[in-house]
């Protein structure tokens, strides 16, 4: 089955873990090439809303749309080839294995996806350039900064060219001037690339500047915020 993303939808999207209902009906669309934060306080909701969107766990009721195309009752495994093709995952800790190297790294869901090794590696030597960072490709994660970390698992999550990139906390690790560079790489990869970007944060600098901003509380969208 093949998708194109141009529109990601949830329909009355509800999440308990035991007694405690953490997502309680949430209806939300993103477009094509939209930034959209979504903010709140701890224990709003909002790391699980994300892992919902990214197919990383399972609603207990509710529909998830890529494109009006329905995914919530798609097998595991085609899930997983899903979410390997269309969506991209960048995290707060940049999560890359320490025995690769930083292009081996990028080329990893690549690999996974059976592209082959010279086109994953060409592909990921593309991203490096684009994200200036050639001159790293053969260094290992313990020999970048921070900030290089963050834009090697930015390239690793833009290697499949998914239709939509999901970042959780993505710059609370950085300092002032490595999370503003990444910022403004998330705005640049959108007007380069059209990318869509979906971001939960708790910063608020990164919150102001997105096309919308989506506030959770207690598990509901605030429509007053």
């Amino acid at each position: 089955m093949h998708y194109f993303c141009n529109m990601i939808e949830l329909k009355e999207i509800r999440k308990s873990f035991g007694e405690l209902q953490v997502l309680k009906g949430i209806d939300l669309k993103v477009e094509d090439g939209e930034v959209v934060s979504i903010v709140g306080p701890s224990g709003a909701g909002k790391t699980t809303l994300l892992q919902i969107m990214g197919t990383l766990d399972k609603p207990d009721s509710g529909k998830i749309l890529f494109d009006g195309n329905d995914i919530t009752e798609l097998s595991s495994r085609k899930l997983a080839a899903f979410r390997n093709s269309h969506i991209g995952f960048v995290f707060q800790f940049h999560q890359l294995l320490p025995e690769f190297s930083a292009i081996e790294n990028i080329m990893i869901p690549a690999l996974i996806s059976g592209t082959s090794q010279h086109d994953a590696e060409k592909r990921a030597t593309e991203l490096l350039d684009l994200l200036g960072l050639s001159q790293r490709a053969s260094h290992r994660p313990s020999e970048l900064s921070g900030g290089e970390k963050q834009r090697i698992a930015v390239a690793r999550a833009l290697v499949n060219r998914p239709d939509i990139i999901l970042a959780d906390e993505p710059s609370g690790s950085l300092d002032s001037r490595n999370k503003e560079e990444l910022h403004k790489l998330f705005f640049d990869l959108r007007d380069e690339l059209g990318q869509t970007f979906i971001i939960v944060t708790h910063d608020e600098g990164l919150a102001s500047i997105t096309d919308r901003t989506i506030k959770l509380r207690d598990g509901e969208i605030d429509l007053t915020a």
